[in-house]
């Protein structure tokens, strides 16, 4: 990682929220993805910061962020990202999250669509039915086995990395978040921001399910034209030979994605 600029903890809505800001230029916050904390864009970091001001965040019981007596809930820490938003003096920023954190990023663009100027979405679902069945009967079995994943875990580098995270409780948290069923379709829709999907091409949501969040968005409707003029301001991304567990762990992710968010956007009929 390189040396952040700016390094603290804001309080926001009860919790004392770590964060660190790296680079210069516009904003760009970048949510990391379950269980991991923001070491996961150390890669990306560099293509980033040469040109941006980047701010990256432990969410609720990862990293650096202590637990609070609360539920792990995409609402919630979309809340608590608007908040530290406010706290930096930050009134509007492109946002990029993974897994987890894309999760938040399509809460923070939905609840607060006002402070979210470029959307990205890494390789995370708008709806629960978009993961394959074994990805859906995992996340059923998690807060059971948050013992056992939880004690190994805590022998593992990660634990070294933040040895003040209750492994075993963070776990149970996310076992419990990720039991719950829902279906933002309606909502991610609606999103007014421009607005880039990413996945892997062996992903844990399935292709009929990327295809249905990139009609959403207006993508696969018609020929662009010879112009490219037809277009719409979405924009998706399939990044070949590359699983939902490692797609953020080279460059490969931040080269697609800084074009997008640098570009300018052809005017669409239709909100994205």
């Amino acid at each position: 990682m390189t040396t952040p600029t700016e390094a603290g903890y804001a309080p926001v809505n009860g919790l004392e929220l770590y964060y660190e800001v790296h680079g210069t230029g516009k904003p760009l916050i970048l949510l990391h993805g379950g269980i991991a904390a923001f070491e996961l864009f150390e890669s990306s970091l560099p293509v980033f910061a040469g040109s941006r001001q980047v701010i990256l965040v432990h969410l609720q019981a990862h990293g650096r962020t202590k637990d609070i007596d609360r539920p792990l809930r995409f609402e919630f820490m979309a809340d608590d990202i608007a908040a530290l938003m406010d706290h930096l003096g930050i009134a509007k920023a492109d946002v990029m999250g993974y897994s987890l954190g894309g999760g938040v990023a399509m809460q923070l663009a939905i609840r607060h669509p006002e402070v979210v100027d470029r959307l990205v979405v890494v390789s995370e679902a708008m709806k629960r039915s978009g993961y394959y069945p074994e990805v859906i009967a995992a996340f059923d079995q998690m807060e059971a086995m948050a013992p056992q994943i939880g004690a190994n875990v805590a022998q593992s580098p990660l634990a070294e990395l933040y040895p003040d995270v209750d492994w075993v409780r963070l776990f149970a948290k996310m076992g419990d978040l990720l039991k719950r069923d829902f279906d933002w379709s309606e909502e991610f829709a609606a999103i007014s921001s421009p607005t880039m999907l990413v996945f892997a091409d062996a992903d844990a949501q399935t292709p009929e399910y990327i295809m249905e969040a990139w009609g959403l968005l207006g993508g696969g409707q018609r020929d662009a034209g010879l112009d490219g003029s037809m277009r719409p301001q979405a924009r998706l991304a399939i990044v070949p030979g590359t699983t939902h567990y490692n797609l953020v762990s080279t460059p490969v992710v931040a080269e697609l994605v800084a074009p997008f968010l640098d570009a300018e956007l052809p005017q669409s009929d239709s909100t994205n």
